[in-house]
């Protein structure tokens, strides 16, 4: 069984016991979350996808914890004008903990 999620302006694939990095969520570690944009729900051949989105299915996932990615560094650079800027970024993010997937 597997769905397709929308969350953060991004879509994931998930199945239940899938571990995945989403953008920042609101929550503190152990808090359940539930998921309502759902797009595809699959379940062997049995497939149900949304026009846009599916009402009756629930997922719910736990937080695993709330964390930032890397340092991504942005360069900018003007060839002959003596101009530089360096700045970097880290991308806050949610880990996640997919529950269960059930069709109501």
């Amino acid at each position: 069984m597997y769905a397709i999620i929308r969350t953060g302006g991004k879509q994931y694939k998930i199945s239940p016991g899938d571990t995945i990095r989403v953008e920042k969520m609101e929550g503190k570690t152990g808090d359940i979350v539930e998921f309502k944009d759902v797009l595809l729900c699959a379940e062997g051949e049995k497939v149900l996808a949304g026009q846009p989105l599916l009402p009756n299915v629930k997922i719910v996932g736990e937080i695993l914890g709330q964390k930032r990615a890397k340092k991504v560094i942005v360069f900018k650079m003007k060839r002959r004008k003596g101009y530089q800027k360096r700045q970097g970024h880290r991308q806050a993010f949610t880990s996640l903990r997919i529950k269960e997937i059930s069709i109501q």
